[in-house]
């Protein structure tokens, strides 16, 4: 007899909190709704699923127990109320990285402003998307120097309608001959290499190396954007990055030595500074 929703369901659980999932119920729920073709919130009013979708179940619940991120196994992450692809060689869009969005559209506040706009490492391209969603009369670039998250950057906008406004290419920190930028993102590596190897596996094992540890002090990637953004900022643009825990001084006197100022430091629903708004002295913003 084929076993219930629920029953299919706790016996998945189990199986993931023995692999140390905190998330077990969730996850289950989620990778279930995947193999049914439902929504999460669907899961319980449905039949028992079927042989080969319990088989596909098996093979997603495998996956996960060996601390694969939950995101990679379904393909796609919200961010910002959008559903980005992401998988393999791509870093995941996290909650927290939104505050980055927040606080360009609280600078910017006029929603038909012609923003000028540069997203360094875009990886899934979330950030610069989620920007030109809410401002229809943005555009910018999205650089990174993976291929492999170019290209679902490139879905990404595709999948939003925003490809038309949005130009993602291969570089390390800015198209050639680019300049004057009203917003620069940027998402950098920040964990030093003892975080890295301190994190959790679905971080350490699956997520790209290059896009979370940064140096011995984490700041390597601080000291390379700091010299970008001089070079490129607009006369009154900001740059808006996000950072990582304890952080704040040792980068404001990094964008100092730059010939930049810190004007504010923005906490994420944890109440930990998470971006900095960086601009050139004596210069507004919006």
């Amino acid at each position: 007899m084929t076993p219930s929703v629920r029953e299919t369901l706790a016996g998945a659980a189990d199986r993931l909190r023995a692999a140390g999932i905190e998330s077990a119920r969730l996850d289950s729920r989620v990778l279930l709704a995947q193999c049914l073709g439902l929504s999460p919130d669907a899961v319980f009013a449905a039949d028992a699923p079927s042989a080969p979708q319990l088989e596909t179940f098996e093979r997603l619940i495998a996956r996960r127990a060996g601390r694969e991120p939950l995101a990679y196994i379904t393909g796609r992450r919200e961010f910002w109320s959008l559903s980005f692809a992401v998988g393999p060689g791509v870093l995941i869009p996290r909650p927290e990285t939104e505050t980055l969005v927040e606080a360009v559209l609280a600078e910017y506040p006029e929603p038909l402003a012609p923003l000028r706009v540069l997203d360094i490492g875009t990886g899934s391209g979330c950030l610069l998307c989620a920007l030109l969603a809410e401002r229809p009369r943005a555009s910018g670039f999205g650089v990174d120097s993976s291929t492999l998250a170019l290209d679902f950057a490139r879905r990404n906008a595709a999948r939003h309608g925003l490809d038309a406004r949005a130009r993602l290419l291969e570089a390390s920190w800015c198209p050639a001959g680019e300049r004057d930028f009203d917003v620069i993102f940027s998402n950098p590596p920040y964990l030093t290499e003892e975080e890295f190897e301190l994190s959790p596996p679905e971080i350490r094992d699956h997520e790209p190396r290059i896009a979370l540890a940064a140096g011995p002090d984490g700041l390597a990637a601080m000291r390379a954007l700091g010299l970008v953004f001089a070079r490129t900022l607009g006369h009154a643009g900001l740059a808006f990055l996000e950072i990582g825990f304890g952080q704040c001084d040792k980068i404001d006197e990094i964008m100092g030595s730059c010939g930049l100022e810190l004007r504010r430091a923005i906490p994420d629903l944890s109440e930990v500074p998470r971006c900095l708004v960086i601009g050139r002295p004596g210069k507004g913003g919006a």
